[in-house]
Order: structure tokens, then sequence, then C-alpha cells
């Protein structure tokens, strides 16, 4: 399967237009979108809970379960790339960093 290129920018553009659209920005702290990727993460291992690993693997071959999925996905993305542009954090340079972190252990 062809994966496409991930543009956080573009992503954290509209992320942030639908926030403005909304009159969301208010609630778009650093705790607030920290809590949110906990919320959203949680959202997104409900639809693997009490799956065997069998199981879960099988969900790529269903539609409805692949949708619910990709919408938890994005959401965690969407929260992650907003905390790190308002916390001031390069998410490449954190992930290259924590690789060579994780690399020493």
């Amino acid at each position: 399967m062809q994966q496409q290129q991930l543009d956080l920018a573009q992503i954290n553009r509209a992320f942030r237009e639908l926030a403005e659209r909304k009159a969301w920005q208010a609630y778009h702290t650093p705790k607030n979108l920290a809590a949110a990727v906990s919320v959203e993460a949680a959202e997104l291992l409900e639809n693997f809970q009490w799956l065997s690993d069998e199981q879960a693997a099988a969900l790529k071959h269903n539609v409805e379960a692949k949708v619910k999925i990709a919408d938890e996905v994005a959401d965690v993305l969407m929260y992650l790339v907003e905390l790190c542009a308002r916390m001031e954090i390069d998410m490449a340079d954190a992930i290259a960093q924590k690789i060579r972190k994780n690399d020493k252990k």
C-alpha cells in the first residue's frame, strides 16, 4: 500500500482553521491538548479492547472498523501536531532525538 506523505504544517493549518470556525481556540491550551491526545488515544484503543492479536489484525479487512480507527488516528495526530506548535516543539527533531535515546538503552 502506497502511503501519502504527511505535511504536518498543512495539517496544523487546516486544524487551526477548523478550530477558528468552531470557536475552539480558547480550549486549545497545552494542558487541554495533552488531555485530548489521551482521550483520543483511549478511543483508538477502544476499537481493539478485548480482541486477540489475531482479531485485532483482522480489523484491517473490516471497512467500518478501519474508518473508526482511521478517525481516531487522525484525531490523535491533529492534537499532537497542535500541541507541538503551541509548545514550540519541532516534532521531527523530537522524534529523531527520541530514536537516538532509545537506541542507547
